[in-house]
């Protein structure tokens, strides 16, 4: 077990190698536009590669490019961050298609394919109907996804999960959850507790 994780430490370690003249080229090109929108478009860049080399280049330049953020992650094909505020720690899997916004995803947290995690419910306001929604601006809100959640495929999350809950496919997360939770539907309801 020890020869297993020294070998697959040096090969994290060679691509965090092979990745630092991308992750400084964005740095550059950050210089001269928006940091949000440059960084949005390296990870649809990476996003592309496929297979285990597109895991290993995700998770080196997230590792240097996101706050705190361990190179112990899988990050599945064809999935997109849109903000450098984000943090992903040790042992997160993303499933693949997934588009995530400004969040904190707590260790060993797994969540599964298409899922969209927003940058809260507020990134949009729309009161002023002389004004054309896209001009109304908003504001984007800090999700934190709790230490050893499972966030089944296709779900929607608006709001923190609190750690070591569950969340059914397909279901909508429009209030923040508490510990242990196993929630599901359209809003999600609790159904029961892990502990349980």
């Amino acid at each position: 077990m020890n020869i297993r994780h020294g070998i697959k430490r040096t090969v994290k370690t060679a691509f965090l190698i092979v990745v630092a003249p991308l992750y400084v080229l964005y740095r550059m090109l950050s210089l001269f536009g928006s940091k949000d929108g440059t960084f949005q478009s390296f990870s649809q860049l990476i996003s592309l590669i496929p297979g285990k080399t597109g895991i290993y280049i995700r998770a080196a330049f997230y590792r240097f490019a996101c706050i705190d953020t361990s190179d112990d992650i899988s990050i599945g094909f064809l999935t997109i961050f849109s903000h450098a505020d984000t943090t992903i720690m040790k042992g997160v899997y993303v499933g693949p298609q997934c588009n995530i916004g400004k969040c904190t995803i707590g260790q060993n947290t797994l969540i599964g394919s298409g899922v969209h995690i927003l940058s809260g419910r507020n990134q949009h306001k729309y009161t002023d109907l002389q004004t054309p929604i896209k001009e109304q601006g908003g504001y984007f809100e800090k999700i934190c996804i709790g230490d050893d959640c499972w966030i089944g495929n296709n779900s929607t999350i608006l709001k923190s999960v609190g750690p070591q809950c569950i969340i059914a496919a397909a279901s909508l997360i429009i209030d923040e959850t508490g510990s242990q939770e196993i929630l599901g539907g359209n809003p999600a309801k609790t159904l029961r507790y892990r502990s349980n």
